[in-house]
């Protein structure tokens, strides 16, 4: 009697571990490439953090070849102390606190006219919502460069004031950045507002509910994930502008290669800043990316409270 009752088990098993198999199989691409471009850069730049490149050698100034020297935490405690990091964190926070809630309110109210009945040929709108996202960063943040000067620009000439000035150029980042990824949003609200089942409409609409309240009462509620996943997104994005300041900064002379940090980072990585090389510009980016790590928790834990 046991041995019947058995066989089917081991069948069973054999065909779990089968289907395992197979599953880790198709997935060992993936994990291959996720490793390679993702985990290994992480890794090496955190090991990188921790050395720098020093003189070594005779010579009244030291001089020598440079060699790659541990140096323990000191690339990160200079980071962490130099207030030019501090004052770029705080322009991005500036910068995310008016962009990123513009640019989310856009992108779910587009989404949800794209929803409703109100628009017709819906896939032809979403198409032209995301096709700023398909251009790429650089060449969009050249293509602006140009719409913000006034000798070239058929609106900039007639604004009271500099596109480029020190007052207004992270407002003028946060258009190139909002025309571009409001698109990108829109599709992550979209998504989740499909998702919602067509029942609850029904039974809404049996209820008397107008479409005002449909939108306000079904709607908006049943997309506040997709609404945390796109800030987060936003968050992440926003500690590492880079494309619009540098490519600014060819017109705004008086914009410091240490804007963003993400702009400090690079110009570190290539000696532009002291002391340069890969160790401290590794430190940078360690740091940005503690910086951001955190800005999401908080918002992720204010979010849950008010849920």
């Amino acid at each position: 009697m046991s041995t019947t009752v058995d066989r089917p088990r081991r069948r069973i098993s054999r065909q779990a571990r089968h289907q395992a198999i197979s599953g880790w199989l198709f997935a060992l691409p993936f994990v291959l490439l996720f490793c390679l471009v993702f985990i290994a850069p992480i890794v090496v730049s955190v090991i990188e953090g921790f050395h720098r490149n020093l003189p070594k050698g005779g010579g009244l100034f030291g001089g020598g070849e440079l060699v790659r020297t541990f140096v323990g935490w000191q690339n990160f405690q200079e980071v962490a102390a130099n207030p030019a990091f501090w004052a770029g964190v705080g322009r991005v926070m500036l910068f995310g606190a008016f962009q990123i809630p513009i640019m989310i309110g856009a992108a779910l109210l587009l989404a949800l006219l794209l929803d409703s009945y109100l628009v017709r040929r819906p896939g032809l709108w979403r198409l032209a919502y995301f096709l700023p996202f398909a251009v790429p960063g650089l060449v969009a943040a050249i293509l602006w460069r140009f719409l913000y000067q006034p000798t070239l620009s058929p609106f900039a000439g007639a604004l009271p004031f500099d596109l480029f000035g020190e007052n207004i150029i992270l407002a003028s980042m946060a258009n190139m950045t909002t025309w571009t990824y409001t698109g990108y949003n829109m599709l992550i609200f979209l998504a989740a507002l499909q998702a919602i089942p067509g029942e609850l409409y029904e039974a809404a609409r049996i209820d008397g509910a107008s479409g005002w309240r449909i939108t306000t009462r079904i709607k908006i509620p049943l997309v506040r994930g997709a609404a945390l996943l796109a800030v987060l997104l936003s968050i992440i994005g926003t500690i590492q502008l880079f494309n619009e300041p540098a490519v600014l900064q060819h017109v705004a002379t008086w914009m410091p290669q240490d804007y963003t940090p993400m702009m400090m980072a690079y110009n570190t990585a290539y000696g532009a800043l002291t002391p340069g090389g890969p160790g401290p510009a590794s430190a940078v980016t360690i740091l940005m990316a503690l910086v951001a790590g955190v800005l999401a928790f908080v918002y992720a834990m204010i979010q849950r409270k008010v849920d």
